[in-house]
């Protein structure tokens, strides 16, 4: 099996880039810059599908010669769409709403190369405790985990909102479920780890 294959993340986001970094596999990163609005009546596992596809297939025409790797991932509050909150206020409120419910976040992948795709959606089912606003406050202050779906940053101080987390692959509920990503890598003939 040969590591000559060029890997592109199609993705900004600094926990992915992190995360396929794990893998030692060399890779490019690049920024899909799509509209990531939920369309209307979207499921939350639909529309990460949907979105980790578009991501992927938006990078492709970049790099035609490559396997491009997109995800995406929402906060499912009872069919409810939960993304990034982008502030202090919004994370606050999303917090406040997922105390003491269980929340599924959808973690979806796309590995793509020349019109071929594997798709497939990893959910993580969380828990979230039941904590006073001013333990939600101190928390926002010091993680800031405004670009985080749910703003429940569980790689950081974000695991003391948790109660319980429900998992098949553990890197799912970061951003990239690496346990799959190695799977479907190895699959198409990359070598992991490699020489």
């Amino acid at each position: 099996m040969s590591n000559t294959k060029q890997l592109v993340l199609a993705s900004s986001s600094l926990y992915r880039r992190q995360l396929l970094e794990r893998l030692g596999l060399p890779f490019t990163t690049a920024s899909p810059d799509i509209d990531e609005s939920p369309l209307e009546h979207e499921l939350p596992k639909a529309m990460t599908i949907r979105l980790a596809q578009l991501k992927a297939s938006t990078i492709a025409k970049q790099f035609p010669e490559a396997w491009i790797i997109g995800s995406d991932q929402c906060a499912d509050l009872d069919g409810q769409i939960i993304g990034k909150p982008g502030n202090h206020e919004r994370a606050l409120a999303q917090l406040k709403e997922m105390q003491g419910k269980t929340v599924v976040f959808h973690t979806a992948l796309c590995l793509l190369k020349s019109g071929k795709q594997k798709t497939l959606s990893i959910p993580t089912r969380v828990r979230f405790r039941n904590l006073p606003d001013s333990i939600l406050e101190n928390y926002l202050r010091i993680e800031k985990p405004y670009d985080c779906a749910g703003s429940a940053k569980s790689e950081g101080m974000g695991i003391i909102l948790l109660e319980q987390i429900e998992s098949d692959d553990p890197t799912a509920l970061i951003g990239l479920p690496l346990i799959a990503l190695s799977g479907l890598l190895r699959e198409t003939g990359f070598a992991i780890p490699h020489e």
